[in-house]
């Protein structure tokens, strides 16, 4: 932490210098402490050089201020904590640096910059006017004088320099780069700027020399805002000051001013709810800090711009005719840190909310004619790049009612909504009478429209509207018009969270397809009086339409009807894969990204590992090059990634893609990492029971694997509790029901266990229950229950259980044949499970098993089998997991083995000769031979046997 130096301003040539500007900035009352950015300012500060950068208004100043004045992060400081302005600063040990802080001012040239420069740095090492520090921009021998003192000084000089940016001359700043080159790293620089510096901060980024603190770190957390609204005195309930964080993005200077503005109102919450950058205060600020310091092609571009929520360089050249707005873009989001640049390719940029608010704003200001020309612009790209639900919202807010007919018909599959962001799309006007009249289409157009901006009851309006002229219509334009007023109705439905009328409506609109490509659709069928809410009663049994028409029918209601099964805790599996595989078959993207990422995680789920990691990962692919955002799909796939490295035993992958996958199930704060973080997720997520439960799944799992099998159990419970309400969460249940079963037996509760599993062993019982209580009826030592209570598991209909259940059974039934005294049965069970894991790469079940399996797998590789590879590294890995996590190191030997010997070695497990081995590793016999008498030396062996065994307690195989 850095100890500030007492500033002495001595007469200098030249225009007097301000001491104002030699000293931190007073910052304004109250302050509220922020310990993670002090203690990311101490780290960074160790190091060369600090960049703190962020566009206007996201409190640079007021953190190195404070950071100055508090002399770094003290432990004692508490986040919330209100920092008086005392000016008492602390004095730091005489190891740490000295510190001196220079303000940059607008119009500073090299001769002014240097000018303080030199007061600020003779104030930091005491040198006198005489001395190496020259007071304008040095010569090169005086450069090395000065490097040379500040090499040779007994404590670093921390310079803090504030507002940086404003130095234009790029040959200003020359000098102090060659300081830090040369200065025995005795100088540290602390930056705080907007953008546009002139340092080579990419050389030092490469050079692991920059810490930097961007605007996505100094934005405010939720409690943060609460500390800084408590210390204002303006009280909010928790969802209010969530809803705020959200509206300002955390930015520092919004939220300070709805602090002083929230006081004052009678209704906070609902105040909350219309801030927005719009507001007089907001405006003003927006407009006197960001807007001023453009120039006008700038400010076009962003006000261009801001008609859509993202933009990218051919949509900008498309709303603004210019040839170089990718370019303009790419300097707003770098220099200008007035875009947030998406993580995509091409690059998609999104605007600051609360910019965003203002920019639409004045562009509602236009003519009405140049308004209109922007959405018809808008219109046109959207629907020429496949994206039509925005293609359609800017056709209507156009007036150009025939697109918007247009786009419905060709695209009406894709223009349902997934995503569970929010739209903050204003209401179109509505089409005059005489267009719907005409074209009844459109009013179907404006009720997708609404349905897709979440405004259920405006959708069922626009449907009676369009309704009512079905009659009107000639039979075939009349039987596609009611199916697609029946796929609305399906898609009101599911977004209304209406699942009986959502599946009276998907029956309803398959019974539409032709005649003899009608399947029997299971869960599809209309329950006891349900009725349709239009005039889709009358929609024909069999509606003509080509396979096109039937692929796009099969793709949207199976994509439904799956979503709906979902949310009651269901695993349609096979519903989302043939629901995808459509999509892909009719080009409809948007629908196939949903079916790809259910598919995944349902796939991972059984066990079919290398079908759901493609699965998964072709979804996560899908959204960068289209410019969506795609949040929950992305979560489904994440999540899939996860199921699929906890059952291939990679728990550090499984860690990081949970850490991913979390979030984007509404989950505010991440848990990876902290043992101590809450499970209120498993509430928040709640709109996704799937999901949640199969997260909790695997968070219980790795919970277990790092030793702590009661945090994992605490979890399973709350997670059974949530799926209590799911009427066809059955099979997610008994999985639950299952792992809970196995943890309560880590912990040496087996009775409790036996106890929740007390119906497991009556006929018809899930595979999961049966083969989890046969494990604990062997680990109570009663084989023979055991035997009795596993189920067949290669019986025919057993190839409809998850992967992991039958490796279980199998594992199991090879455990208990070798109880038995049949070993070559048991190596034939265990021969026949490694069939089935091999190929999808499942390894958990023999890693994380019981130590009798392990001995098997031992065993199995002496008596030889057609996957030495695969056994060898599961018998390493069974190893692993049983030394737990706080295992100490592996294979102490005095004389360690070389990286030759050790792959002799994993072939001395099998029965191939000398000889074989020395084919199989293309070397010499007497190569091979010398190896192996180095192996038994270093383990004190006498035969390969002996090597064997002791090389397996070492955990060396």
């Amino acid at each position: 932490m850095p100890e500030q130096n007492r500033v002495r301003v001595e007469p200098a040539p030249g225009p007097p210098l301000l001491a104002s500007r030699l000293t931190p900035a007073v910052p304004p009352e109250p302050v509220v402490a922020r310990p993670r950015l002090l203690r990311r300012l101490d780290e960074g500060s160790a190091g060369p050089v600090t960049l703190v950068a962020a566009p206007a208004g996201w409190g640079k100043t007021t953190l190195l201020a404070s950071w100055v004045r508090l002399g770094g992060a003290p432990p004692d400081v508490e986040p919330g904590a209100v920092v008086p302005d005392s000016g008492d600063l602390s004095v730091s040990s005489a190891d740490e640096p000295v510190s001196a802080w220079m303000s940059v001012e607008a119009g500073d040239d090299g001769d002014r910059l240097w000018a303080y420069l030199a007061a600020a740095l003779r104030s930091a090492t005491g040198a006198a006017d005489g001395g190496p520090v020259p007071d304008r921009p040095p010569r090169p021998e005086q450069l090395e004088a000065l490097a040379a003192t500040l090499a040779a000084a007994d404590r670093p000089v921390l310079l803090i320099l504030d507002d940086l940016h404003r130095v234009a001359d790029p040959a200003a700043l020359t000098g102090l780069e060659f300081l830090l080159r040369h200065a025995g790293r005795r100088l540290r620089l602390v930056i705080g700027a907007r953008a546009g510096l002139h340092l080579p901060l990419h050389r030092l980024r490469l050079a692991g020399e920059l810490t930097e603190i961007g605007r996505d770190e100094l934005a405010f957390t939720d409690d943060e805002v609460a500390d800084l609204l408590t210390a204002h005195a303006a009280a909010l309930p928790a969802t209010a000051v969530h809803r705020l964080r959200e509206r300002t993005g955390g930015w520092p200077a919004a939220l300070r001013i709805a602090a002083l503005a929230v006081r004052g109102q009678p209704d906070p919450e609902r105040w909350v709810g219309q801030f927005g950058g719009d507001q007089p205060e907001i405006a003003g600020y927006l407009h006197e800090e960001v807007l001023t310091t453009l120039d006008p092609a700038q400010e076009d571009l962003l006000r261009r711009t801001a008609l859509v929520d993202t933009v990218c360089a051919d949509l900008a050249e498309a709303l603004t005719g210019r040839a170089d707005a990718g370019q303009a873009l790419a300097d707003l989001a770098g220099a200008g840190g007035l875009l947030h640049r998406e993580d995509t390719r091409p690059p998609w940029y999104r605007c600051e909310s609360l910019l965003a608010d203002l920019l639409r704003a004045d562009l509602a200001r236009l003519p009405a004619d140049e308004l209109r020309e922007l959405h018809v612009r808008a219109a046109d790209w959207y629907a020429g790049d496949g994206r039509p639900a925005d293609g359609l919202r800017h056709a209507l807010a156009a007036g150009r009612w025939d697109l918007a007919g247009d786009l419905f018909v060709a695209h009406w599959p894709e223009l349902t909504r997934y995503d569970t962001d929010p739209v903050h799309a204003p209401a179109p006007a509505p089409p005059p009478a005489q267009v719907i009249r005409a074209d009844p289409e459109v009013a179907l157009a404006c009720a997708a429209e609404r349905a897709y901006a979440g405004d259920l009851p405006s959708a069922t309006g626009h449907l009676r509207v369009a309704a009512g002229h079905a009659a009107g219509l000639p039979v075939p334009r009349r039987d596609r018009f009611l199916r697609l007023v029946t796929a609305l109705e399906l898609t009101v439905a599911r977004l209304a969270d209406d699942r009986a009328e959502a599946r009276a409506a998907a029956a309803r609109l398959l019974r539409t397809r032709p005649t003899e490509a009608t399947p029997a659709v299971p869960g599809a069928a209309a329950g006891p009086g349900a009725q349709p809410t239009s005039a889709a009663s009358s929609a024909p049994t069999a509606g003509g339409g080509g396979a096109a028409d039937d692929l796009d029918l099969r793709a949207f209601t199976g994509t439904a009807l799956g979503l709906v099964e979902l949310a009651d805790g269901a695993l349609p599996t096979a519903r989302f894969v043939r629901a995808r595989t459509a999509a892909r078959e009719a080009g409809r993207p948007r629908t196939e990204l949903v079916g790809a990422s259910r598919a995944a995680l349902l796939l991972a789920m059984r066990g079919d590992l290398r079908e759901a990691e493609q699965a998964a990962r072709d979804a996560l692919g899908m959204p960068p090059c289209r410019g969506w955002s795609c949040r929950l799909d992305c979560g489904y796939a994440y999540l899939a990634l996860a199921v699929v490295a906890l059952l291939r035993d990679q728990p550090e992958e499984a860690t990081a893609n949970l850490a991913l996958a979390l979030p984007a199930l509404d989950v505010a704060g991440g848990w990876a990492g902290n043992p101590e973080a809450s499970d209120d997720w498993l509430t928040a997520a709640s709109g996704e029971p799937v999901a949640a439960a199969v997260a909790a799944l695997c968070r219980a799992q790795l919970r277990r694997d790092s030793g702590d099998p009661a945090a994992g159990q605490r979890l399973l419970v709350r997670a059974r509790e949530a799926l209590v309400d799911r009427p066809s969460a059955v099979e997610l249940t008994n999985l639950l029901r299952a792992a809970e079963a196995e943890l309560r037996a880590a912990r040496g509760d087996l009775d409790s266990a036996r106890d929740l599993l007390a119906d497991a062993a009556d006929e018809g019982t899930d595979p999961v229950l049966a083969v989890t209580l046969a494990k604990l009826e062997l680990l109570a030592g009663d084989a023979a229950a055991a035997e009795r209570t596993l189920p067949d598991w290669q019986a025919p209909t057993a190839t409809a259980w998850p992967l992991p259940v039958r490796l279980d059974a199998g594992l199991l039934d090879a455990v208990l044949a070798e109880r038995a005294g049949n070993g070559r049965r048991a190596g034939r069970i265990l021969e026949q499970a490694l069939d089935l894991a091999g190929p999808e790469g499942c390894r958990r079940a023999f890693t994380r098993a019981e130590p009798p399996v392990r001995d098997l797998l031992a065993a199995h590789l002496d008596a030889g089998t057609a996957h030495f590879a695969l056994v060898s590294d599961l018998v390493r890995g069974a190893g692993q997991s049983a030394a737990g996590p706080t295992a100490g190191p592996r294979g102490a030997l005095d004389e360690p083995l070389t990286e030759r010997e050790l792959t002799i070695l994993r072939y001395l497990q099998s029965i191939l000769s000398n000889v074989e081995i020395a084919s199989e590793l293309s070397l010499s016999v007497n190569t091979v031979k010398t190896h192996v008498r180095n192996i038994y030396r270093k383990l004190d062996a006498t035969r390969r046997r002996e090597a064997v065994r002791r090389a397996r307690e070492l955990r060396l195989i």
